[in-house]
């Protein structure tokens, strides 16, 4: 009995064999280490593969030209590999990573100062709205009333008469106080709206270290009080603590309960020099320890050494 010609030889590429080189398709796209294949799946109907590979991506990057790449990476490199036709190979991205970064490589920026970390700029929709709308509402008043008398031949309102009448006879060269003060709060009105324009706003939050170039991080200073007075509480002896994160300074307060207050202290400064390093601050603040005792602490009694001779 003759097998016909076009069955003998003839190899199968199994679906499991082409959904593992899809999947190490996909990781081979980018450069090492930078994609990983979470799921991958392939069905092979005669001379033709379909594959469906589900990925994480690196980020920082360019979302669609990194699908793009992946996709069609395993498409060509599963047809090389299997023989086989791969018309559409889909990839899915499930997850986006942050890059590593290389070791010191942030901190040696820092310290070269070729990275300044500065707060970022309040909108300060509250002061411009609420002075936005006085001045449109004192503007609009006066404007009704001006073109009442122009346009429609009508007399001055009896409060804008009055009004002239009052500034031209308690101005500040008459030395009447009532004037003077008004003058003067309408100065510091000013000033403090020069301030609020020069100033960026949000001190309630902290400038952190860019871990990438264009990255900018912040951290509310009553979210690294928390994390402080979270891990200072949980040191040996200490029964209470409180914690004031400022912009340049770092007070921690804490009350011993038991021990010994030199160790206690050693034990409290480096736990928040640890949780303040850890915060990524991009200028540390200086760190202030206060440890007192408690009414009820006791100096712990010290062992007296034995004497020669006693067993």
């Amino acid at each position: 009995m003759s097998v016909p010609a076009a069955d003998r030889g003839a190899t199968k590429v199994a679906d499991r064999a082409v959904r593992r080189i899809a999947g190490r398709a996909a990781t081979e796209a980018l450069a090492p280490g930078e994609v990983r294949t979470d799921r991958s799946a392939a069905s092979v109907r005669g001379r033709r593969a379909r594959v469906d590979v589900a990925v994480t991506l690196p980020y920082p990057a360019v979302l669609d030209e990194s699908g793009e790449r992946v996709r069609s990476h395993v498409a060509d490199r599963t047809a090389r590999l299997t023989g086989l036709a791969v018309p559409s190979a889909r990839v899915r991205v499930r997850e986006l990573r942050v890059r590593a970064a290389e070791a010191g490589e942030p901190d040696a920026a820092w310290a070269e100062g070729g990275v300044r970390a500065r707060r970022p700029w309040s909108a300060r929709r509250v002061p411009v709205a609420v002075a936005a709308l006085v001045a449109a509402a004192v503007c609009g008043v006066f404007l009704y009333d001006v073109l009442a008398v122009h346009a429609a031949g009508r007399t001055p309102a009896r409060w804008r008469a009055d009004l002239m009448e009052w500034l031209a006879t308690h101005g500040p060269h008459r030395g009447v106080w009532p004037g003077a003060a008004a003058a003067f709060a309408v100065l510091c009105l000013g000033v403090w709206l020069m301030v609020l324009a020069v100033t960026p706003g949000f001190r309630g939050r902290l400038p952190m270290r860019p871990p990438l170039p264009d990255v900018h991080a912040v951290v509310d200073r009553s979210t690294v009080a928390a994390l402080l007075r979270e891990a200072v509480s949980g040191l040996p002896g200490i029964t209470r603590a409180r914690v004031r994160v400022g912009r340049r300074r770092v007070t921690v307060r804490a009350g011993l309960a038991f021990g010994e207050l030199d160790p206690a202290r050693e034990a409290l400064t480096e736990t928040a020099e640890r949780v303040l390093a850890s915060c990524g601050v991009a200028r540390t603040p200086r760190l202030r320890i206060r440890l007192r005792a408690e009414p009820g602490w006791r100096a712990p009694e010290r062992s007296a050494p034995a004497r020669e001779g006693e067993k």
